[in-house]
């Protein structure tokens, strides 16, 4: 793997980029600023300024915090290695896995092709779809997986491929990625051997709990499919949701059940749930709690760079609930909720202020 020096200059480099992670109370003291302080303080003026609608201007921002996170990855893999630049480069691919999926929606429902280049992220060379343009003339769903079946996309590509000449389900092609995705993350965490190991494991099981956890409710209780049909969905973790477990959770016949099944932390964190929005809510903040304790606690300047990466996504993300919210003039509980700083239900006239 990497070399001593090669993990000290990470590890500091990502030490110093962490100072950029949002202090607890910011998105709280956010909350209470107009929209035009919030894009001053973020750099975002020119952006609202420049754009002629709400809608445009909403997509150029995210854009924009988009390119932020992009940049620091890119900033963050040039010390690294061939194994843990794939990682970390495999995490960043998902933007593109979402422009795929804009992109298969665009062939399944004949949507109009401006609307859909106006949902595509511009992405930078090392995580972009090849040949996007050929992509995007392809004539239909089959021939546009099979021009991705060479290249960093091809095993996703194939698996997505095969499962739609079977079943020509829109909804089994857009699972099959999300799965193929997560399956080829847990491939590249298990090819490291050294300090690095036990920290991914950490981390990366952390994400596919969450992932694994939010698809089972969803793919059972939402979707009404078999235990056998959800658990080929899933990608065992390496934390606490693993193989034997899954198999056991996903023959279980109520949400509420699943929910008491789950092992510690999770069932004392979850407890209570009545629906996927809060599991949804509660699984991100395990999430966030497990790339804390790597970015805090790890030697591995690798798991560090992953678990500030997922931290930064955290923030960013809260911030364009907050700013969207703002932009579109929602209510105030509502957009508190987007923002987590409210809980879902009816405002209670004091929930913002406390929060």
């Amino acid at each position: 793997m990497s070399t001593a020096a090669s993990q000290a200059y990470l590890n500091t480099r990502v030490s110093v980029m962490s100072t950029r992670l949002f202090e607890p109370t910011l998105i709280a003291s956010l909350a209470n600023q107009s929209l035009g302080e919030i894009a001053e303080r973020f750099g975002l003026t020119a952006i609202l300024d420049e754009r002629p609608t709400r809608r445009a201007k909403s997509r150029a921002i995210e854009q924009a915090l988009l390119n932020t996170r992009l940049a620091e990855m890119t900033i963050l893999i040039r010390p690294m290695v061939a194994a843990e630049r794939a990682l970390v480069l495999n995490w960043g691919r998902k933007h593109a896995l979402a422009n795929l999926k804009t992109l298969l929606r665009g062939k399944l429902y004949d949507l109009d092709q401006k609307e859909i280049r106006d949902n595509l992220y511009e992405l930078p060379p090392n995580v972009r779809l090849p040949r996007r343009d050929d992509l995007f003339r392809a004539e239909n769903v089959l021939e546009l997986l099979r021009q991705l079946e060479q290249g960093p996309y091809s095993l996703i590509a194939r698996q997505a491929r095969e499962i739609y000449e079977q079943k020509r389900e829109p909804f089994a092609l857009e699972a099959t990625i999300g799965q193929r995705y997560y399956a080829v993350l847990a491939t590249l965490v298990r090819q490291f051997y050294d300090d690095s190991l036990q920290s991914l494991q950490q981390l990366v099981g952390a994400v596919l709990d969450r992932a694994n956890l939010l698809w089972l409710l969803r793919f059972r209780f939402s979707y009404q499919l078999s235990p056998s049909e959800t658990f080929y969905q899933l990608v065992p973790s390496f934390r606490l949701l693993d193989r034997q477990r899954l198999l056991e959770l996903v023959n279980l016949e109520t949400f509420e059940r699943v929910i008491e099944a789950l092992p510690p932390p999770l069932d004392g964190l979850l407890a209570e749930s009545a629906n996927q929005v809060e599991v949804q809510k509660r699984m991100a903040s395990y999430l966030c709690g497990e790339a804390r304790h790597v970015l805090r606690h790890s030697r591995s300047g690798t798991a560090r760079a992953l678990a500030y990466l997922i931290l930064r996504e955290r923030d960013l993300s809260l911030l364009f609930a907050l700013i969207q919210g703002k932009l579109l003039e929602l209510p105030t509980h509502t957009v508190d909720i987007a923002a987590e700083l409210a809980e879902p239900g009816p405002p209670t006239g004091t929930m913002a202020s406390a929060a």
